[in-house]
């Protein structure tokens, strides 16, 4: 419930952030850092501009 806060907060879709988590998660090793995977963090993400190629 308070991570759904918390993407409203950040105004962040919901079911998008929980796709994006649930996807990337399994990927990671059991000891891995998943701060990146906080909602402050993903939204700040997506708002990033790209990086150049």
């Amino acid at each position: 419930y308070s991570l759904m806060l918390t993407c409203r907060a950040c105004d962040i879709e919901p079911y998008a952030y929980l796709l994006h988590v649930l996807t990337e998660l399994p990927q990671r090793a059991p000891d891995a850092d998943i701060s990146d995977l906080l909602p402050f963090n993903f939204a700040r993400r997506q708002t990033a501009p790209p990086h150049p190629a």
